[in-house]
């Protein structure tokens, strides 16, 4: 066989088995990519985004989409050609597995906690709006979960509103830790309860029914009898201090109805674009002027604006969506402001206030006033 030809062969024999390595031999990388956006004001699978009912609506116009990141699952195995394609693309990002599952956590497992902090995000995305617009939402501390094989097991159950501990009065889940540990482990400790079923049926009875408006309601459960138990307290696992095995949480009463429909999204940083969703189906003039605005951001109560992951990927998702404005968490300004897709705008936002201001200058005209974003 000729020199030439041998080394040829050579050749392409070396370039099928790198190939076939290429493939076949696994990395510990996925890859994050722009997954679809949403209009909070339009629907989703047929149905509006956000439902309103109990309280008068207006209409609405343009755009206030909320923005996602698609990444590969906990069990998927990538190989070395596609983690150097995606490192590769512009459109895509790829980063160490453990980034996005976190201590071997399953994709199951990972599943459920989005789930878990989507319905929080929605909770808090509905205190938030409407504490934007000066309507009163109470609260309550209430049991969250009840730890398997603690002290509190078959005493206290979800959703049991905590009044007192130790006939200290609870104003915030917090305040329920701090009361316990005051004891030693071994020692008794007494809750003041109003028990979920009874709490529950107090509230429906008074949502709806009693005429009251937006600025006069209370938390279904002034009226309704409280019980004492004792539960004697345990060592932490983690420590020298007492616990009763107990997560406490906050309950909201709503004034009247608002349903949060999407399906097929986890994870809480939609809550910005859901308050401010909120906010303008509430308000007689359109937040939006018509524009097309996409944002992120986690949202507290308090209407304060979290960071989030994947800003790069939701910044070329909502471009090619059609976004000319991006609502970015301060947060996430700096990295934001490394690459933005052209013809996108970044407006920086530390608050609902915030982004209900910049709203107001965008469909007024005045771009040169909105916050913006800078690399440093």
């Amino acid at each position: 066989m000729p020199r030439r030809t041998a080394t040829m062969l050579a050749s392409t024999l070396v370039l099928i088995a790198l190939l076939c390595a290429g493939v076949l031999i696994k990395v510990p990388y996925s890859e994050m990519s722009p997954g679809p956006t949403v209009n909070t004001l339009g629907e989703a699978n047929g149905e509006p985004v956000l439902q309103i009912s109990g309280r008068k609506t207006y209409p609405t116009s343009g755009h206030l989409n909320m923005t996602t990141v698609r990444v590969t699952g906990a069990d998927y195995n990538m190989n070395i050609v596609e983690a150097v394609y995606g490192w590769l693309a512009h459109d895509s990002i790829v980063v160490p597995h453990d980034t996005l599952y976190p201590d071997g956590k399953t994709e199951e497992q990972s599943t459920q906690e989005n789930a878990e902090e989507f319905s929080q995000s929605q909770e808090s995305a509905k205190v938030a709006a409407l504490g934007e617009l000066g309507i009163p939402v109470p609260s309550r501390t209430i049991v969250s979960s009840v730890i398997k094989n603690s002290p509190s097991e078959g005493i206290l159950h979800a959703g049991d509103v905590i009044k007192a501990v130790d006939g200290a009065e609870v104003k915030a889940p917090e305040d329920v830790a701090k009361l316990v540990t005051r004891h030693k482990p071994g020692e008794n400790v007494v809750f003041t309860i109003v028990p979920a079923k009874e709490a529950k049926a107090a509230e429906d009875a008074k949502s709806g029914k009693s005429g009251k408006d937006a600025g006069d309601v209370d938390d279904g459960t002034e009226s309704t009898a409280t019980e004492q138990v004792t539960i004697k307290t345990r060592k932490s696992d983690e420590g020298d201090r007492a616990i009763v095995g107990i997560q406490a949480g906050t309950d909201h009463t709503f004034p009247f109805t608002v349903n949060i429909k999407l399906a097929d999204v986890g994870g809480p940083s939609a809550g910005l674009m859901f308050s401010l969703g909120i906010v303008d189906k509430l308000s007689p003039e359109s937040l939006t002027g018509g524009k097309f605005i996409a944002g992120t951001g986690t949202i507290n109560d308090k209407g304060e604006v979290g960071p989030i992951g994947g800003i790069g990927m939701k910044l070329v998702g909502a471009r090619n969506a059609g976004a000319r404005y991006f609502l970015t968490p301060d947060q996430n300004c700096a990295a934001a402001a490394g690459d933005i897709p052209d013809g996108l705008t970044l407006v920086r936002v530390k608050t609902i206030k915030d982004a209900v201001s910049s709203l107001e200058k965008i469909r007024g005209g005045d771009a040169a006033g909105l916050p913006s974003c800078s690399a440093s």
